[in-house]
């Protein structure tokens, strides 16, 4: 069993969308664990203050009125930092997905939500690194169990901290410290092009991986919208490396797949 030196929250969001600047978050639960075995647990539906969208809905089966009445997120963000307070973060899928939407949502509150001197576990990167599936795949391979009431927040917050311990006990080579299992996480993914994953390769072009161009490749939507590319490079959520990705695609010039990652 790992030592932890400080607590690890693992948590999981459930959302009206996938956007961090647009969506909001509907359900959320966060178990903290002590390094002396203790857990405590903080969770709550969460009044978006906007519909969910029914496309939504049909995935994690959160309604309009399951959340009509329930708190909003403003309301709930001072106590869930002093639940937080400086521990180390873990989930499923946190990296990509449940770490942008909470860092958005409190900064909606103007609260500034810093990963400094914090690790970032996430199950995730472990799975699709040895066993490309989903977390109730993932929940059956490591724990031997079926996953009931998968894409709510709770049941898939006990699931994903159950299949990183049971990660740890599977892999005897992984690292047995938050700090080094986070480096083995954010190692970047070959199918990447830039360090964020928002362009990918596909057919052995970059392509993007968000947004209304999602699956089209940089080159057709530099030729068919380069508005877009503008648009992108004088967002403040931009990186500058994919800033200057977009910069070059204007001019002309793409980005080529190294060799040692073709397909």
């Amino acid at each position: 069993m790992i030592q932890l030196s400080k607590a690890v929250v693992f948590f999981d969001l459930e959302t009206t969308g996938v956007s961090p600047e647009r969506d909001r978050i509907v359900d959320m639960a966060f178990l903290r664990c002590e390094p002396d075995g203790r857990e405590s647990v903080f969770a709550s539906l969460v009044d978006p203050g906007a519909p969910i969208p029914p496309e939504t809905t049909a995935v994690h089966g959160i309604t309009d009125e399951m959340v009509r009445g329930q708190p909003r997120f403003q309301d709930l963000a001072e106590k869930l930092l002093a639940f937080i307070g400086d521990a180390d973060l873990a989930g499923f899928g946190v990296l990509r997905f449940d770490v942008p939407m909470l860092t958005a949502e409190l900064k909606r509150c103007g609260i500034l939500f810093s990963l400094a001197g914090r690790n970032v576990v996430d199950s995730l990167s472990i799975f699709h690194r040895r066993e490309p599936r989903n977390l109730s795949a993932a929940y059956k391979f490591y724990c031997g169990q079926t996953l009931e009431g998968a894409h709510r927040a709770q049941a898939d917050m006990k699931a994903s901290s159950a299949v990183l311990w049971a990660q740890l006990e599977h892999y005897a080579d992984l690292p047995q410290d938050m700090a080094g299992l986070a480096a083995f996480c954010q190692e970047r993914d070959a199918q990447s092009v830039d360090s964020q994953g928002k362009l990918v390769w596909r057919n052995g072009k970059a392509s993007f991986n968000f947004g209304k161009h999602r699956t089209l490749s940089l080159e057709e939507v530099a030729r068919k919208e380069p508005s877009y590319l503008e648009w992108l490079m004088g967002t403040e959520k931009t990186t500058p490396e994919l800033a200057r990705i977009c910069r070059e695609a204007l001019a002309g010039r793409f980005p080529a797949k190294p060799a040692e990652t073709r397909a």
